[in-house]
């Protein structure tokens, strides 16, 4: 069971190895030297410091971006502008004839200042705008998903480093009771009590011990590792953790968990592809909208200033005002093919939800089992602890008074060793099958 346990960490760490690389490469000197984070304080600091998550909120921001650039082609707009022609014909310039038979010396270099004012609607403009919002909503949906996501993987790691240093606690008072009898035998040995082979097998259980005391530290080292790298601290960091694991595990919790009643409108994934669904629905009507006309109205004033030598003012008028309706005609089958497109998407959207929609059913009665499941051996390994360590106990007391051999004593301790790791094994699963029905029921 620790070897299962040290493979889950190192997975962790394998995981999050290139977001360590760029977290060591970079400087905070706003993160402290210390921090004693309980598991509530650590989930909302990563939150806080996780470049994914600023990212994807960026996105959202991004999406209202573009909803804004869509809604503001749809509007007026002004444009100004101010220009000189310039004539390099010296011989026209310098006359032109007005009326016939008459001549005017004049410039023929005006300023030239316009303004244009136009606005333009079809369709496809205001679906694209209502896409727009689709958009934002899927965004915000991912965003809380990776939120979530997170939150779950911050409390695995927390959990394991826990779990590890609970294994670690349990091999050093382990280690305590072995050594003492060491002494003990040692001492029977030395007056003639007994003989030098059991204090050597004694010995051999405490070096044994000892190795796994330390592999255990390191496997701590690890997984305090993999939980700075999710909260995106410094290795340099000391993370000291507030919580213990009988106040991490709350079996009121998971028992409120198991008789909840599952609502698929609350799962993120669901509402994700109810949204794909809406997109592809909104995609149809921008597609049919391909035949639709185009209304522009445009306004533009020009006017050419030919200075005080023009003796005249111009006899044109500097208003315009067009009104334009752009109807499509003809584009070979083009605009048809791209409708038939959408509507098959739109067919492929509302099946996925239909069979997400059964498979979501059928996960939630798995991660209810999962979770009593490991809640009934998570109670079941509570126990055999106890009963090993009493075991234990008691072949350690015989031991002393002669009444149990080393095999009976070693036997007691392999027991007991196992058992505690049984158990922090079964802690962890608990954890973990806790945090995936939450993650899930999105709580």
């Amino acid at each position: 069971m620790t070897a299962m346990l040290v493979m889950s960490t190192a997975v962790m760490a394998e995981d999050h190895v290139m977001a360590a690389t760029r977290s060591a490469q970079r400087t905070q000197d706003s993160v402290p030297s210390v921090l004693s984070l309980s598991l509530k304080e650590a989930q909302n600091y990563a939150v806080k410091q996780n470049r994914s998550l600023k990212n994807a909120s960026l996105a959202v921001q991004e999406a209202y971006a573009q909803r804004w650039q869509t809604i503001a082609s749809l509007l007026p707009s002004l444009d100004g502008s101010i220009g000189k022609n310039v004539m390099y014909d010296e011989d026209f310039k310098e006359k032109m004839i007005l009326f016939p038979g008459m001549q005017q010396p004049m410039s023929m270099s005006p300023w030239i200042y316009g303004v244009t004012a136009a606005v333009g609607i079809n369709g496809q403009g205001v679906v694209g705008a209502l896409l727009n919002n689709v958009a934002i909503k899927m965004k915000k949906i991912a965003l809380e998903k990776s939120e979530n996501e997170l939150r779950s993987s911050v409390m695995s790691a927390y959990v394991s480093v826990l779990a590890l240093q609970s294994i670690t606690g349990l091999l050093d008072s382990s280690l305590v009771n072995i050594q003492d009898l060491e002494q003990m035998t040692q001492n029977a040995v030395n007056v003639g009590a007994a003989e030098q082979t059991s204090a050597d097998q004694i010995r051999v259980r405490v070096n044994t011990l000892k190795n796994n005391i330390n592999a255990q530290k390191r496997n701590v080292e690890l997984a305090t590792n993999s939980l700075k790298v999710l909260l995106d601290v410094p290795v340099e960091t000391e993370l000291i953790l507030t919580e213990n694991m009988d106040e991490v595990l709350s079996p009121e919790r998971v028992l409120n968990l198991l008789s909840a009643d599952f609502a698929i409108e609350n799962n993120l994934n669901y509402q994700l592809l109810q949204q794909q669904v809406e997109l592809a629905k909104r995609n149809v009507h921008m597609a049919g909208w391909a035949y639709g006309p185009t209304v522009s109205l445009a306004y533009q004033y020009n006017y050419r200033d030919y200075g005080s030598e023009a003796g005249f003012e111009m006899m044109n008028s500097p208003h315009t005002i067009a009104f334009t309706v752009k109807m499509p005609l003809w584009s070979s089958g083009k605009r048809a093919a791209g409708v038939v497109e959408k509507k098959i998407a739109l067919e492929e959207a509302k099946n996925t939800l239909s069979e997400t929609t059964d498979n979501l059913e059928i996960q939630y009665r798995q991660l209810c089992f999962d979770l009593t499941n490991a809640y009934e051996t998570y109670l079941n390994e509570k126990d055999n602890i106890d009963v090993t360590r009493r075991v234990f106990n008691s072949a350690t007391e015989k031991f002393k008074w002669g009444a149990a051999s080393n095999l009976e004593l070693t036997n007691a301790s392999n027991d007991l060793i196992n058992a505690q790791s049984t158990y922090v094994q079964a802690m962890l699963s608990l954890i973990n099958a806790q945090s995936e029905l939450e993650e899930f029921l999105n709580k």
